[in-house]
């Protein structure tokens, strides 16, 4: 008998957090009853998400930026349905499937002709670690060079050029050769560099985990430093790609030229993961460079079908609804309104974003009272303030965002490119009432606060921090 989920999916919803604790990591689970996130919606649709009892939920979360073009697009829908239709062969291996082809050619469209070479796989940090390969075989250089504050996956090569000791704690020793270079900083670039034993210098044009880019003169001139010193310059664009920053891609703003650029996240549509890396055609060919080494990098589903259906539509999907341009637009229109709400409240230190990527970064109020509430909170754990905000976005206001990273006072939003008028006035409604709620760190709000730090305390959410 074939497996009915529609049924076991109405008999045992409500189960997901027990389940979870019992099988899978019951360490957030804790996380998430701790600070209140513990929702169980049942339906999601464009930028909503919804629950039992039909209440929605603006997310500005999009999955960590996976559903750029909205949740449960019909036109990915479709596209799936297609290729089951088809009943087309899938991961023969030794073929060249048509699908995976088209997804290719689409890309490079959008990267444009000097990268005209796609290896097609399932995640961000793949893409990641497939860039490294490919950058240490072109060059025959073994030294990797990132930006200091980077986050660039959590695969052994990923991990390695991720510049966060929370994610490397326990899992040393990490790739040998891997090094960081201080942000910002030219002349530390180039002291790097002078050597000419560096294979690739790999950046996120904004960094996902503060939402931070250096001087505009920084990136055209760290790549002309790469270039004298023969070192590829790689484009992480995991997060940044398909729009999210208002152009397609990320180092379109500063016009540069990488060698190497790596793509996941939104071209999965939400439903079917799915990634890429484009480089030089010079650059790959070194990597497959005779017969017998034709299939020396490979992924077994990197070139599945439903994936390459779902990249296709995507990219379709970003064109035809104007995405990037809708994103670019009304990225300016948030920022223009939370930059307002800063004139208010002495508490929000910067807002920053390009795009729909935005950080709301938070500083150590004016007042007596509220500034001994503040180190209080801060003495216990960095990152509570911006946590206690999430917290009552969510209770009071049924909105989705997230702490940006470890002992930050960021909050970090990542809204749907979709996203218009409503969407923008319901979020900044909402942070402006539990600003006002919270600008004196007193009352219910201090009581929260205090309470969520004994919860977390007692669960071990702290010592995760």
């Amino acid at each position: 008998m074939p497996i009915n989920l529609k049924q076991i999916v109405a008999d045992r919803l409500g189960e997901n957090y027990d389940l979870h604790d019992r099988h899978v990591n019951r360490t957030l689970v804790k996380v998430l009853r701790t600070i209140g996130f513990d929702k169980v919606y049942t339906r999601a649709q464009g930028a909503y998400l919804y629950d039992k009892d039909g209440n929605d939920y603006l997310d500005f979360l999009s999955g960590y930026a996976v559903f750029s073009i909205g949740r449960n697009h019909p036109a990915i829908q479709q596209a799936i349905k297609d290729v089951l239709d088809l009943d087309l062969p899938n991961m023969v291996q030794l073929d060249c499937a048509l699908l995976s082809g088209l997804l290719a050619e689409a890309i490079v469209k959008r990267t444009g002709p000097a990268r005209d070479a796609v290896f097609l796989c399932n995640s961000g940090t793949e893409a990641n670690e497939g860039a490294l390969k490919f950058a240490r075989c072109a060059t025959g250089r073994d030294k990797i060079l990132a930006l200091e504050g980077s986050y660039h996956g959590l695969s052994y090569g990923s991990l390695s050029v991720t510049n966060n000791a929370n994610f490397q704690k326990g899992f040393g020793p990490l790739l040998p050769g891997a090094g960081f270079v201080k942000y910002n900083d030219l002349a530390d670039l180039e002291n790097q560099l002078k050597n000419k034993d560096v294979a690739a210098l790999i950046v996120e044009h904004v960094q996902g985990k503060a939402v931070r880019y250096p001087d505009s003169h920084y990136f055209p001139q760290a790549q002309e430093l790469c270039r004298k010193h023969g070192t590829l310059f790689i484009s992480d664009e995991v997060q940044t790609g398909l729009g999210r920053t208002g152009k397609m891609f990320a180092y379109q703003h500063w016009n540069l030229d990488p060698d190497i650029v790596t793509i996941a996240k939104a071209l999965s549509g939400g439903y079917v993961p799915c990634a890429a890396f484009v480089s030089r055609r010079d650059i790959y060919q070194k990597v497959f460079s005779t017969l017998d080494r034709c299939v020396v990098h490979s992924s077994t589903f990197g070139r599945n079908n439903l994936a390459m259906a779902c990249g296709l539509a995507t990219l379709s999907v970003i064109d035809d609804e104007n995405l990037v341009e809708n994103c670019a637009r009304r990225g300016d229109q948030l920022i223009a309104r939370l930059r307002d709400l800063q004139q208010k409240y002495d508490i929000i230190k910067e807002v920053r974003g390009k795009g729909l990527i935005i950080a709301i970064e938070f500083q150590q109020p004016s007042g007596i009272k509220a500034m001994l509430a503040w180190k209080a909170l801060h003495k216990v754990d960095k990152g509570l303030f911006p946590q206690i905000v999430t917290s009552q976005l969510l209770a009071k206001h049924r909105i989705l965002a997230q702490v940006a990273g470890h002992n930050s006072d960021v909050v970090k939003i990542l809204p749907p490119l979709i996203i218009g008028d409503r969407e923008i006035e319901r979020f900044v409604t909402a942070l402006d009432d539990v600003l006002a709620n919270i600008a004196s760190i007193s009352g219910p709000m201090l009581e929260f606060g205090a309470n969520l730090v004994k919860a977390a305390m007692s669960t071990g959410y702290n010592k995760n921090k």
